[in-house]
């Protein structure tokens, strides 16, 4: 999973040995350019030495001024630092390019933006756009990251690429890795605020155990498709900000589509929803990836004083490679306290409702699915148990069944694992269809009734 030191003059060759999702040829950009602007026709020289930040930039500049087109990147190594992208342009990244990231702080404004959920001041992304429309990013050319920038906080580091508030983004066929496998701590890719996201065909990369693949943070109406990620921590993160803070934004993350994927976590989880949810998830769909994750596959988490909601998840035709949980819960006790806690017996607690899985294969995973225990409790609070959790058609080999708590309106059938020791379902405070497993049988805890 992990990936060899390379010298940076390699780098365009480990692009095509490690990267086989990549197309030879540029897809279709929705900016739909009318013009070109290659950054050497404006003095980038591509050597890995001279920076070549003021040079994409005036291409950047100038594609705008003409009323967008297509900014061509030919082949080479460019050392850059933060540049911006407007409205109507496609940045295109030629075969044999790599874009590498400044590893000096100063080339990176420091700007207002969100870190960990909460508004912070934060070094602008390496890729920077704000508030524009129909931009694309589009390879088969690569970028690198300095990982000596990732440890940075308060301001916090520069995430790779970082779209702010933008409409109709395209993210395709480039690959983005760090460019030595140390712990590396920051996001690759960061939209935040935007509507109708194409990601497609990339190839990430990252070690650190803050080292997010792709953070789609308070987005709508986002496509992951046939992605290849292995990320230090969530290969792929759903977040919508944290406390009052988020809550007043009323921003969630929302009609999301993940298929055609392969992800997997060196430290964390392939899929991440939450912590940061108060400003909600909602209407997500998984459907044909190979996930795996060194703590769980899937991974849904939140703490008091989060409050919003996870709603309308669902899952279908995914393969679950060698993990320690299938899907792991935990609304109790993940993530950083907010500053401004949501409040309130029940409402300080996030609301979880329809989540279904079904055609799902599990290879050697430890434990199928768990509310997992803390110092908090078991998972999921009593005063706002999770209503509606479907699971159906589950085969394969794992070496514990099911442990939930704090279930209302559950729906199980078809669950042909095997290997397995002690009981398949281990159930407190659960009621709902198909709970009476195959022998051995289910153990069932009475509980007190759950607070409505």
């Amino acid at each position: 999973m992990k990936l060899k030191a390379l010298p940076l003059a390699s780098l365009s060759l480990t692009l095509l040995v490690y990267a086989p999702l990549l197309a030879a040829d540029a897809p279709a950009s929705n900016a739909k350019p009318s013009a070109q602007f290659n950054v050497r026709t404006y003095g980038a020289l591509g050597d890995n030495k001279t920076k070549d930040t003021d040079a994409f930039q005036k291409a950047l500049d100038a594609c705008s001024a003409a009323g967008g087109g297509e900014v061509i990147v030919p082949a080479g190594n460019y050392l850059i630092g933060s540049v911006e992208l407007h409205s109507n342009t496609t940045l295109h990244l030629e075969k044999d390019v790599f874009v590498i990231e400044s590893s000096d702080v100063n080339d990176f404004p420091i700007i207002p933006g969100r870190f960990e959920g909460a508004n912070a001041q934060v070094h602008r992304g390496m890729i920077y756009a704000n508030q524009a429309k129909h931009i694309a990013i589009t390879g088969p050319g690569g970028f690198s990251a300095a990982s000596a920038l990732g440890r940075l906080r308060n301001p916090r580091a520069p995430v790779g690429i970082e779209i702010v508030s933008c409409d109709d983004v395209t993210l395709d066929g480039f690959s983005y890795q760090y460019d030595a496998p140390v712990r590396t701590d920051i996001w690759c890719i960061h939209p935040m605020f935007c509507t109708n996201v194409m990601i497609k065909n990339l190839y990430l990369r990252s070690e650190g155990t803050n080292g997010d693949g792709l953070d789609v943070d308070s987005c709508s109406k986002v496509t992951v498709q046939n992605c290849d990620i292995s990320a230090g921590d969530d290969a792929i993160s759903l977040k919508s900000g944290r406390g009052m803070e988020a809550v007043r934004e009323g921003k969630p993350t929302e009609d999301v589509i993940i298929k055609d994927c392969k992800l997997a976590s060196v430290h964390f989880a392939a899929l991440g929803i939450g912590t940061e949810i108060s400003g909600g998830v909602r209407n997500v769909d998984i459907s044909n990836c190979t996930i795996s994750g060194v703590q769980n596959a899937i991974f849904i988490k939140s703490r008091d004083g989060r409050g919003g909601y996870i709603e309308n998840i669902t899952g279908e035709n995914l393969t679950v490679e060698a993990s320690p949980t299938f899907i792991g819960i935990d609304l109790m006790s993940k993530g950083i306290q907010a500053a401004e806690p949501v409040i309130g017996d029940v409402e300080q607690w996030t609301k979880v409702s329809n989540i279904t899985f079904k055609n799902i294969k599990v290879n050697n995973v430890r434990t199928l699915i768990e509310t997992q225990h803390s110092n908090s409790g078991e998972g999921v609070s009593p005063a706002r148990p999770i209503d509606g959790f479907t699971l159906s058609n589950l085969t394969g080999t794992c070496q514990r069944g099911i442990t939930l708590t704090n279930i209302l309106n559950a729906n199980f059938s078809d669950i042909k694992v095997t290997g397995y020791t002690g009981p398949l379902m281990t159930l407190t405070n659960v009621t709902g269809k198909g709970l009476d497993a195959p022998a051995p049988a289910a153990v069932t805890t009475a509980a007190p009734a759950a607070a409505q």
